[in-house]
């Protein structure tokens, strides 16, 4: 994912604005400002429901939300190098850690929280926030690079394996050890994010020309989409749809970018024989011969379906999503607004934008901002259902458990964490209704 995003050189007029993320799901989207921070709901087209509004810190850069629980992380620009954990809907803390270093970015599911500073990354148990290990010595990683798996099952963990070239560690955060080293790019890497299982992994180099995806755990590549070859562009997000059918990319271009994964079996080549199917049957052939570098290129693919977005520059980060049993394609950009489209799963081309929301109230906008607040209306033309139904998360019943074992020495081990905890009285229970709160095994 990667999911998170932070405004650097914004201008003046996009001044409240520091970071926004998605949660695990893509059902509500996190914004922090220079207020505090702000999480909405993004199950709907024409409504951007704020859900809650914290202010008990200003200038949040990091903000991450457990599902749909009421569990936040927030990280604050004026203490970077604390992390603070909190119950929202109750207006509790539940703890805060402070670490050796600036905090860069934070990832978190149902088993794992991962802390992640420019030369280590530490291991949280959610349930009980206790320091379960400590990757010390990691390669230089200035922007706070790395993904875990949203499936706490397998909870791996993806980090760069090296400062220099694309090599991409991938570790298993249940059980504490290193998965595989993976290959990945000549240039040191930009993007990575997993897909919802765990079972794949996309990648994305500082060129960023090429896109690939890995199959995890072991590594191999899949898939290899080139978003093109005229510039280098900073790739600033990746994301698979639920169904792991679609990838999306953002950069600081105007274009974002959906891959379709699909494999061409050797009977839908026999059942068309066009002229474009016989003369790809020859450059597979042909790519047998020819040097590694050729053969690749003959093998990659381009987007699927592409956005046009009205600003060059800006940060900005995207997910697709289910909404109201279509497939959308939704991006959260430094200007201040989420743009949410519907892709056409069967054809792709060129998506349409149906919503354009807000997220700031106009006593917050500044000096500059004209734009209307919406843009357009959303579409009734019918999209396949078979997609939508295969992209849908299956419901789950409502889970409940109590978070216990917050313990004033939980994950002060040799001095590498310092614990500065101020605990809500009593045990804090994420007992919300159709919420997923952490599990207790």
């Amino acid at each position: 994912m990667d999911s998170q995003g932070e405004v650097d050189g914004a201008p003046e007029m996009l001044r409240g604005f520091i970071c926004a993320s998605f949660n695990q799901d893509t059902t509500s989207l996190s914004v922090g400002t220079k207020t505090g921070y702000r999480l909405f709901s993004v199950t709907a087209v024409d409504k951007l429901d704020c859900i809650h509004e914290g202010v008990e810190c200003p200038d949040v850069c990091i903000v991450e939300r457990l599902f749909s629980s009421s569990l936040v992380v927030v990280v604050s620009q004026s203490m970077p190098r604390r992390m603070n954990v909190y119950h929202f809907k109750k207006g509790t803390e539940i703890c805060n850690y402070s670490y050796t270093n600036n905090i860069l970015s934070v990832r978190l599911n149902r088993q794992r929280l991962v802390v992640c500073l420019e030369e280590s990354i530490y291991i949280h148990n959610i349930k009980d926030m206790k320091l379960l290990k400590t990757l010390l010595n990691t390669p230089t990683n200035p922007s706070g690079l790395c993904a875990l798996s949203v499936n706490h099952g397998n909870s791996y963990l993806a980090y760069p394996g090296s400062a220099t070239i694309g090599e991409i560690t991938v570790y298993d955060a249940n059980n504490l050890s290193t998965v595989t080293l993976i290959q990945a790019h000549a240039s040191p890497l930009a993007a990575l994010t997993f897909n919802g299982s765990g079972t794949k992994l996309a990648s994305a180099s500082e060129k960023g020309t090429v896109i690939r995806v890995f199959s995890i755990p072991e590594g191999l590549r899949m898939f290899e989409f080139r978003r093109g070859m005229k510039r280098y562009v900073s790739i600033s997000s990746l994301s698979f749809s639920a169904d792991a059918q679609f990838l999306c990319a953002s950069s600081n271009t105007e274009t974002v970018h959906i891959f379709k994964l699909e494999q061409n079996s050797p009977s839908q080549e026999e059942e068309s024989p066009t002229w474009s199917a016989y003369v790809g049957k020859m450059f597979t052939a042909a790519s047998t011969y020819l040097p590694a570098q050729v053969s690749d290129m003959m093998h990659q693919d381009r987007a699927f379906a592409t956005v046009r977005l009205n600003m060059f520059g800006l940060k900005n980060i995207c997910a697709l999503a289910t909404i109201q049993k279509l497939p959308r394609l939704l991006v959260a950009s430094s200007d201040g607004y989420l743009y949410i489209y519907n892709v056409d799963p069967q054809d792709g081309g060129e998506c349409v934008l149906v919503q354009k929301h807000r997220l700031f109230d106009d006593s917050e906008e500044q000096v500059g901002e004209t734009e209307e607040e919406t843009s357009g209306e959303v579409s009734n033309q019918p999209v396949s259902q078979s997609y939508a139904a295969t992209v849908a998360l299956p419901s789950s019943p409502p889970t409940s458990t109590t978070l216990v074992g917050y313990s004033e020495d939980g994950g002060a081990q040799k001095g590498e964490v310092f614990p500065e905890h101020e605990f809500a009285e009593g045990p804090v229970c994420l007992d919300d209704e159709n919420e997923f709160p952490p599990v207790s095994n």
